[in-house]
């Protein structure tokens, strides 16, 4: 609580005429009274006592005088039960030095003029500044939209007619009080809590009004106090889990609440039985969303839980997570590289509970491997064998499906439906020989000619020659052996007799063409020379 500093004053003239106060020390004497004038004795006379009503700080001191306008006034005296001493007396008057004054009280002047008591007074009225300005604790959080009552407790402070108690938001006044005559004294005040007033500073003030007895308004205010207000929606947070998940195997956990207020205030717990989990809490205006990652351990059915808390309240949602074990499906080939005509053993195995099928063919109960034995051949190489397991959790299968590859080796074999034992070509013309080996490993094939050991291009188109002709060993090897396959390619060359038409057709049409240019050119000739002058003879006509 703060005090403003106080500045009081006191009279320092006291009136009646019978003696004027000028120091904490003397008092000066009136001059010399004039006698009486005949026929006063019968006159009523008046003890007046100054300061009229004074207002004094408690524990403050006072200078009082008793004064008369009685000229034979005697036995001036100053009834009270405050610590008094006599500064000083004369004709018609008395002053008194009070000190200590702790409280109202009244005072009593008394004398006696002409044999008749005089009597006079005063009220002393005593200011104090209030004690103790608290405003009382507001709860730790407010509800919106419900009534806050706020309460404000003074201590002492004098004079309770005077004295006002304010109750404050901010600089915002919201309502005004007398302090009452209580011990302590309490104002209340009922607002209706808001939004608008999460971190608002409330606070209380008292006004002690002086100024009608020429002082002034002191004020005494509380410390503030931060009010926090908070809302809660009824309905509980949206939790979204997998209705199971595998063992061992980390799953999503995202939890959401929307219209709560201040959102980036509120806690979130999630936990996975009595494990919580690291959760990642954002919010966004009036949503809070909180996400992590959880993996069970061990097969049950485990409850999640997300708890929302705000000012005191908490949401929550609950949900059952199954956790199942789902081992294999494990598939496995005996001899992955198996040699043709070997036996070949695949076998497909899971977890209890898991049903299996290999290659369509079921295993005879869940939990139980499914075997296939074959004679590996050729047409086994690149065989891929396909396992599928299932695993029904609460009333929903699950599936699994592994795939493994067969190599079988064998040697290499030349595709006699895509390689042709007898091939007949023409001379300088373009052809790709077509033949084809498998085996594994894949072997090499090449194609020689007989006696020259010329290496005819396979696959790829070459121009044929007619020194091409002849028989062909195809051989296609690898460690596994070779196979051999004999080609016969007949190049012919072109027919003599068509050429030598040819050749005479061709003769005769140039032969044509020549003697039309040669025709064709003496014509134009002809035409540019019809006439010319002999320059030897002077003889007309003129001669062509």
């Amino acid at each position: 609580m703060k005090a403003e500093t106080i500045i009081s004053r006191q009279e320092e003239v006291l009136n009646g005429g019978a003696c004027k106060w000028v120091g904490w020390g003397a008092l000066e004497p009136p001059g010399e009274l004039p006698s009486v004038p005949p026929g006063t004795q019968g006159q009523e006379f008046q003890l007046r006592v100054e300061p009229q009503n004074p207002v004094v700080p408690a524990g403050g001191s006072l200078l009082v005088n008793c004064s008369t306008d009685c000229p034979s006034a005697e036995l001036i005296s100053l009834e009270t039960s405050l610590l008094k001493e006599s500064v000083g007396s004369g004709l018609g008057w008395a002053a008194f030095q009070l000190s200590n004054v702790t409280g109202d009280i009244q005072l009593l002047c008394s004398g006696f003029c002409n044999g008749s008591q005089m009597i006079g007074f005063s009220n002393i009225t005593v200011y104090r500044f209030p004690e103790r300005v608290e405003l009382a604790p507001l709860p730790l959080w407010q509800p919106v939209g419900e009534n806050l009552t706020l309460r404000c407790m003074v201590s002492s402070g004098a004079p309770r007619d005077h004295l006002t108690v304010v109750l404050l938001r901010e600089e915002e006044e919201l309502g005004r009080q007398p302090a009452g005559d209580g011990e302590p004294a309490e104002v209340t005040v009922t607002v209706l809590a808001s939004r608008d007033d999460h971190g608002a500073s409330f606070s209380c003030r008292t006004e002690l009004d002086l100024r009608s007895q020429g002082l002034g308004l002191f004020q005494n205010s509380s410390a503030p106090r931060k009010l926090r207000t908070f809302a809660m929606p009824t309905t509980p947070p949206r939790l979204v889990v997998p209705r199971f998940s595998e063992v061992e195997t980390s799953w999503p956990v995202d939890c959401t609440l929307d219209g709560l207020f201040p959102a980036s205030e509120a806690q979130v717990q999630l936990a996975l039985g009595d494990q919580m989990l690291n959760a990642t809490v954002v919010s966004h205006g009036d949503t809070l969303t909180a996400t992590a990652t959880a993996k069970a351990e061990q097969e049950s059915t485990q409850e999640i839980v997300c708890n929302v808390t705000l000012g005191g309240e908490s949401r929550e949602t609950r949900e059952n997570v199954k956790a199942y074990s789902f081992q294999g499906p494990n598939l496995t080939l005996r001899e992955p590289n198996a040699t043709e005509g070997t036996t070949v053993t695949v076998t497909c195995a899971a977890g209890p509970r898991v049903r299996v099928t290999l290659d369509g063919v079921p295993a005879a109960a869940p939990g139980q491997p499914a075997h296939l034995q074959l004679n590996a051949t050729a047409k086994d190489d690149r065989r891929t064998f396909f396992c599928n397991a299932t695993l029904e959790v609460h009333g929903v299968i699950l599936h699994r499906n592994r795939s493994v590859q067969l190599r079988v080796l064998y040697g290499p074999k030349i595709d006699r439906a895509k390689c042709p034992q007898r091939l007949t070509w023409k001379d300088r013309t373009m052809h790709i020989l077509q033949c084809q080996a498998r085996g594994n490993p894949n072997p090499k094939l090449q194609c020689l000619q007989e006696g020259s050991m010329f290496k005819v291009p396979v696959g790829i188109p070459f121009l044929v020659r007619l020194n091409y002709s002849g028989t062909y060993y195809c051989q296609a090897a690898s460690s596994r052996g070779t196979d051999v396959l004999t080609v016969m390619m007949d190049v012919q060359g072109r027919n003599p007799i068509a050429i030598t038409i040819v050749l005479g057709v061709l003769t005769i049409l140039g032969l044509v063409i020549l003697a039309a240019a040669s025709v064709y050119v003496f014509g134009v000739q002809k035409r540019r020379d019809i006439y010319h002058v002999r320059q030897s003879s002077t003889r007309l006509p003129l001669a062509p």
